[in-house]
């Protein structure tokens, strides 16, 4: 989704289906975690602010964005409604950036086709970390926000 002109926080609770009850897990990269400490805020915020409890919300981390995907991997065992992946990759200045962005974007591609769980995409893949911290709480709101309803959502097509 595009961020010009909208605000990634921006929901509408009564368009959010029920989540009493629904357990989470979201996977939070350690890499630029000034950045993914905040994505991970706005899920919290959000999934609190739609029922779940707080207990229903399991963080696990991993070094970067790259271990995401085993991270998800791993939680898919233990029976989450969804898992919310968060990661943020700052393109620098070598092809570093499009090899972690590609592999990361589909080892969770990969995970949603293969598991009955929905795996959600919260990496931000920015330029510049002006843009990272303007889409982790910023100007533009919290990617996090947008993977927590995603995640809801996504979750009631298995029930």
């Amino acid at each position: 989704m595009a961020t010009k002109n909208n605000n990634l926080s921006d929901y509408n609770l009564e368009s959010v289906p029920n989540s009493k009850g629904m357990r989470f897990a979201v996977i939070v990269s350690e890499w630029n975690n000034h950045i993914t400490d905040n994505l991970f805020e706005g899920v919290e915020k959000t999934l609190l602010n739609c029922g779940v409890k707080e207990n229903d919300i399991v963080r696990i981390d991993v070094p970067g964005s790259f271990e995401l995907v085993y991270g998800a991997k791993i939680a898919s065992n233990y029976n989450y409604d969804a898992i919310i992946c968060l990661g943020s990759v700052i393109k620098g200045e070598t092809d570093h950036f499009h090899y972690v962005c590609n592999a990361v974007s589909s080892g969770i591609k990969d995970l949603n086709i293969t598991l009955d769980t929905p795996v959600i995409f919260g990496v931000l893949t920015d330029n510049t970390e002006e843009q990272a911290i303007n889409r982790s709480g910023g100007k533009h709101g919290n990617k996090g926000v947008e993977a927590a309803i995603t995640a809801i959502k996504m979750a009631h097509l298995n029930n």
